[in-house]
């Protein structure tokens, strides 16, 4: 790797260490010329494909984000989040997969947020699965109080989503049968990292 300071073409690695959360290493380098040092991140690559196409790094900034909106006036703190993040992003990589939709992404945060608050869960449910009448709240209700809402199962396993109320009409066009996705293009797309606003 170049030498950030004077650009020779390479430069020798002093120290490698995990980080904390074990997604990444954090390399100490040095160079042979100036004699200066400086620290490298080395994680894998993990990219969101957006409905639209449009693919972008994941981002366990954008997911917090996006939580934090639905735990607006919720008891909730900065840790919590950070570690729901952490959470998320541990469930995605876990799968294996270098490439995941936003779809499978708000899959991963489902199961965390619920266990950290179910008022913030069903704000971001109805925005993610784009609940359009009182039925889908109360359904949904009804699953979390038997505790069968969309969680994830085990580190690195994302359950299926909880099951579309069959009295939605099929008129509505929201959910697609075959991949649970909404359909809605109006419907407020969850962020890389977020799914209580738009992506």
């Amino acid at each position: 790797m170049h030498c950030p300071f004077c650009r020779r073409p390479d430069s020798r690695v002093v120290d490698s260490r995990t980080t904390d959360d074990g997604a990444a290493i954090r390399r100490r380098r040095s160079c042979p010329d100036c004699g200066r040092r400086f620290t490298t991140i080395e994680s894998a690559s993990l990219t969101v494909v957006k409905r639209s196409g449009v693919t972008e790094p994941f981002s366990r900034d954008k997911v917090v984000t996006g939580v934090r909106k639905a735990c607006q006036g919720r008891p909730v703190t900065e840790d919590a989040l950070a570690q729901l993040g952490q959470r998320v992003e541990e469930a995605v990589r876990a799968t294996g997969c270098a490439e995941l939709s936003t779809h499978d992404v708000g899959l991963a945060i489902l199961g965390p947020l619920r266990e950290l608050d179910e008022v913030a869960y069903m704000r971001f449910a109805s925005v993610y699965r784009a609940f359009d009448s009182l039925e889908d709240f109360e359904a949904e209700i009804a699953l979390l109080r038997t505790g069968a809402a969309g969680v994830i199962d085990a580190p690195g396993t994302v359950s299926a989503p909880a099951p579309v109320p069959r009295n939605r009409p099929e008129s509505g066009g929201l959910v697609s049968a075959t991949d649970g996705q909404p359909k809605n293009p109006q419907a407020p797309e969850p962020a890389p990292g977020a799914g209580s606003s738009t992506g």
